[in-house]
Parts: structure tokens; sequence; C-alpha cells
């Protein structure tokens, strides 16, 4: 019986019942190289799936995510398929897609290392050129755990009994490799063209410290050697840029087995720090915000009635005092909910912009734990503002405005994603739509380019977030502007209207760095330790060349202590050229040279870490120089 579907592009068309996703695609195009997988009413589907009545039909190919994933998702099949035929008694965990690559973790008799990955890469590129189909088969829950009873695959098993009773089960086989998945993935194993397996580390079974540490195998694949090797690259410079590497190399920070996820930060971190912290509040000054500061530790009543006890409860960290349970904030928010609601306020207070650099504690799983980019104690910049309805399209243009004034200033583009309604959320459907609908008619009315990310947005209201990307073209999501009807409410929060009645204001939570610390890492890593002037914790060292000009050395760097400059003086009996070098390894952004010749014409010989040796000129000359560079912020 002929079967009637429809294409992407709005084009329908009748064909033969059993007709497949594939032969639509040889009939539409010569060239199926590049496609990956289809989408079938908007679900990612295998391409040898028949079609059916009035589907809609579109074709994914690996620039697109879903592709991406599709393709790496089957390399980690092979990745599994390899392991299970050098290690026959090794348990499967799970294995999907990551950004940018994929993992499987398993569970071996006898641990392997990092020498064992070049052999399980070999069997996988054997198993690459066998092509062996891939298949789907859907099959009953007695059966799956049939299939892995058999096979001794203890963790499928589990994850077979956690399935809800409605789950339709389905496993993928490649030649006598079978493995519990939901797909969809590639025709057969041929079609991966390029790949790496990257690194071993040590995972808990789903995540939680209290079961199995398995074993973790990392890997990435590509559609071309070329474009693998323009990955592998990227990798290595990431390498050097690692700012748990460097932020030891330049003394900024530590991390020490007595505190897992709390940093510390020594004096290098900490002027970095305040000069990122200075400019923040000097920007929110101009911008009309208010700063505040709040307890560290909380009566759990105010968890419980902001929310968060029921949707965070996990990842706090509770005290008793007199008895009573206390919780050590994992958010600032209700605190300045508590703020606001200390005074009365008339429609003319608002709105009223409150910020806060605020230190919160979370509970982060320790093998989720990396440097500073997650840990367990940070500090987020967080602000509230409070404001009438009719308020809320100019504050949010007004954040999105800041945020964007912040991200030029590092040096940072960014992409913009609004976060829509998760599955636990406070409030009303209605509610959501209308707080979702304002920040969607902002987003277009600024002309800003953005994302639907669908359920990811905070339990109290929908969120637009703000992913940077950095010099290597990694993405970091920072800045989100939150819109809450929910808190005011539960906080029972007022103020009086031009009517003389009590009215609800609302409530827009947002951070621009979004924590201090992981915003600290993301610059380290951006700028590979090499800050501008205005943020380097050394901007200068005065490098006298003879003993006979250790004496003018010191006066330019008390005059340029003077000058409010962070300046260090290499007073060593060591080669210029040794001293030059060193600065240049602690990224230091100006070398000041001074010889026989400076001190007799009141000079200095200027050396740019980047750009070299800039000539001779007068102290006065580089002071107004290094000034102007630093107040413009220059990159």
């Amino acid at each position: 019986m002929p079967i009637k579907i429809v294409l992407e592009n709005g084009e329908e068309g009748v064909y033969p019942d059993g007709t497949t996703c594939m032969d639509l695609y040889r009939e539409k195009t010569a060239d199926n190289k590049d496609l990956i997988a289809v989408l079938v009413n908007g679900k990612e589907c295998d391409l040898n799936l028949p079609l059916a009545e009035r589907n809609v039909i579109s074709f994914v190919d690996f620039d697109s995510p879903k592709g991406a994933a599709i393709y790496r998702h089957s390399a980690g099949h092979i990745l599994a398929h390899a392991v299970k035929r050098l290690y026959p008694t090794a348990k499967m965990g799970i294995g999907p897609a990551i950004e940018n690559g994929f993992y499987y973790d398993f569970e071996f008799e006898e641990p392997i290392s990092a020498d064992d990955l070049p052999a399980i890469e070999a069997e996988m590129k054997k198993i690459i050129r066998e092509r062996k189909p891939i298949r789907r088969h859907e099959v009953s829950r007695e059966e799956a755990k049939g299939i892995f009873r058999a096979q001794n695959e203890t963790y499928k098993l589990e994850l077979i009994a956690d399935l809800p009773e409605d789950t339709v089960i389905s496993c993928y086989e490649q030649d006598d490799f079978c493995d519990l998945c939901a797909g969809p993935h590639l025709n057969h194993t041929g079609m991966v063209k390029a790949f790496k397996l990257t690194g071993l580390a040590g995972a808990y079974w789903r995540g939680d410290e209290r079961n199995t540490m398995l074993q973790r195998i990392y890997g990435t694949a590509f559609p071309s050697s070329e474009r693998l090797e323009q990955y592998l690259t990227l990798i290595e410079e990431a390498k050097k840029r690692d700012h748990r590497k460097l932020g030891r190399d330049l003394e900024l920070f530590s991390l020490h087995d007595e505190g897992p996820g709390f940093p510390f930060l020594h004096n290098n971190g900490m002027i970095i720090w305040q000069e990122l912290a200075d400019f923040w509040r000097r920007e929110h000054r101009l911008s009309g915000y208010e700063e505040i500061k709040t307890p560290l530790i909380l009566n759990r009543h105010l968890w419980e009635q902001s929310g968060h006890w029921d949707h965070y409860h996990d990842n706090m960290y509770f005290t008793k005092i007199d008895d009573q349970d206390f919780i050590v904030k994992p958010m600032n928010c209700p605190g300045a909910m508590l703020v606001y609601g200390s005074k009365m306020h008339s429609y003319r207070d608002l709105p009223r912009r409150i910020a806060e650099m605020g230190i919160v504690h979370r509970h982060e799983l320790s093998g989720a734990l990396h440097g500073l980019m997650r840990v367990r104690t940070f500090t987020q910049d967080d602000a509230h503002i409070f404001m009438l309805p009719g308020q809320i399209e100019a504050e949010v243009a007004g954040i999105i405005g800041l945020m964007d004034h912040f991200y030029r200033i590092f040096g940072f583009d960014y992409r913009v994603e609004l976060s829509t309604r998760p599955e636990k959320a406070m409030g009303s459907l209605e509610m959501w739509e209308k707080a979702t609908g304002i920040l969607e008619q902002v987003l277009q009315d600024k002309e800003i380019n953005f994302k639907i990310n669908e359920g990811d947005g905070a339990f109290y209201g929908p969120k637009i977030d703000f992913h940077l990307e950095d010099c290597l073209g990694r993405s970091w999501q920072c800045g989100t502007i939150q819109l809450d009807f929910q808190m005011p409410e539960k906080f029972d929060l007022t103020f009086i209207g031009e009517d003389g009645a009590k009215h609800r204001p609302v409530v827009i939570h947002r951070v621009v760095y979004g924590s201090m610390e992981r915003f600290f890492a993301l610059l380290i890593e951006h700028y590979g330790g090499a800050f501008p002037a205005w943020l380097a914790p050394v901007q200068s060292t005065v490098i006298p060349v003879t003993e006979r000009s250790h004496d003018y050395a010191r006066q330019v760097q008390l005059r340029l202590k003077e000058e409010g400059f962070r300046v260090n003086l290499d007073s060593r009996n060591e080669k210029v050229g040794y001293k030059i070098r060193e600065a240049q390894l602690k990224k230091i952004p100006y070398m000041l040279v001074v010889g026989d010749r400076e001190v007799e014409n009141g000079e200095v010989a200027i050396r740019h870490r980047d750009k070299g040796d800039l000539g001779s000129g007068s102290i006065n000359s580089f002071i107004t120089d290094l000034k102007k560079e630093i107040a413009e912020k220059t990159i």
C-alpha cells in the first residue's frame, strides 16, 4: 500500500510501503557519504527505518549537533566491541556521546592503563574495516534480561530493571557484539572514518561515590582524518593552557587533599580576583546597583520557604545550631528576598537592583571536581532586581547590555540560549508561558540570535544563558538572566502601587561572571596565563644589566610603585637574557632593562612579552602609555 511522506521543505511524495529513510535519501541526492541519520517527526532514527504514513522527514549530517552525537555514539559502541573482544570478562557500564567525543565505562578484572589504549584502538580499526552492519532489535523486558544475564552484564541488568514499564527496549548488534541502547546509530561500523582514544579515568557507576569505581575510556571521532588532526592539535594547545597547570606555574592558586573542592588562592591569584571584583563593583554602581552581604548559614525554614529544600536538597551542606537545622547557603537569592522584605516599598522605589558577591557552598561528587571549574565553594556575582511587571522588558534589555559590555572587555564572543520549563518546576504553566514569552520577545527586539534549550530553566523560572567562546573555540556557560514570578509569592513580597494597594513585584536573578572561580579559570585558559596589563599580577619587572645600574633600577621601581603599578625588581646576579626568559615564562607584560646608557639618559629599554623589543624611552612616557593601556583595558 502506498504511503505519503513530507520532507522538511514541505515537499510531499508517495512511496511504496517498506521504503526506508536511506531509500528516500538515495532518491533525493546522488551523494550520501556524509549522511548519518534521519529525523522522523523531529526524532532521531536509524537510516534503515521503514517510513510510515505522513512522516515528516529531514536528514542529519555530522555538522549538526545531533548528527555528531549519533556518529560518536556509534564510535563508542565500536570501542565497547573492541574491549569485549580483548577483555571478554569486562563488564560494560554506559557509553554516551559527549561534547566533542564519547566515552564508555567498564569494570575490568584487572585495571588497564593508558599503555593498553593503542591495542584497543587497533582492534577498533579492525572492526571498522570489517564494515559490520549495525542492527536494531526491539525486545521484551524478559528477552533483554535473558540476553545480558547470559553475558553476565550486571550493570546492563540494573539499567533494565530501572526502565519504566512502558519503555520500548531495544538492543543494537554488530557481529557478535550486543548492547542495550535506545539509538539511533550509523548503518555499519565502516562509516566511522577517523577516531582517537584520548584518555582513561576513574568514574563511579552512575556518578555515585557509594558505587563501584569503573574505568572510563574517552575518545573522539570525526568523518575525516584532517578534521581529527585539527581537533587533536586543539587539544594539545588546550593542555598547554590548562588552568590547573598554569595556576600552579604562575602561583595563582593551589588545590589540597585537606580541602577537596575548596581551592586556595595565592597572592598572584588574589590580585587578579580583586581586579575582577573592583571592575564588577565599578560597573554595577554606574548601572544603579546597590551591594549587600548576607549570612553564610541560615535556618532550614528559609530554604523550605524558598523551595530549595525540595528542589536542591542533595546539593546542600547542613549543620545544627541550638538544636535547630541550618543550611550552608547554596544560593544567595533567599537572602536578597529577606533584604527586600525588610522594609515597605512604593512603586516609585522600583526597580531596585540589589547585588551581592556571595560565597555559596554546593555538594559536588568528588569525581566531578575539576580545578576551579567545578568546586564545592565559590563566589557568585549575584544580583536580584525587584521591579514592576511593566519594567521587565527594559530591565532584561539593560542586563543584556551590561553583559555584552563585560564580555567584550575580556575579548569573548558569545551565543545565547533561552531555557524553558523543567520537569520539576514551581508555578502554573500559564505563568511559565508568560515569563518565557517575555524573555523571547526581548531577545527578538534586540535582534539577538538564540537557541531554545527545552526543559533547562531554573525551577522557579525560564532563563537566558550566555555561552562564552574562548580563543580555542570552546564554549563556556557563564552569565544567566532568570525571570521569576514565584519567589515574590513565596516570600510575600509587595510594593504599594499608584492605587494605594499592595501588589507583587517581579524578580530577575542574574549573574555576569557566573562563578568567580570558574570565570577566573576561563580567563587563565583564554589568555594562556598571559593576562592583559590591567589584570596581570606583576605588570612590569625592572632588570638591571650590571651592579652599577642597581641604584637606578630601584629608583625606577619606586617611581612605578608610586604611580600605582605592580612592579618588581630582578636584582639577582644572573645574565640579562636569563632574567628576560624567566619574566617571559612568568607572563609579565613588560620588562624594563636598565644599563649604563639608560642610567646616563634617564631612560628605560622597554621589552614586551609578545612584541619583543620596543626601544628605549623616558620613564614618564612609559608611565603614560601603561596608564592608558590599563584604563582602556586593552587586550
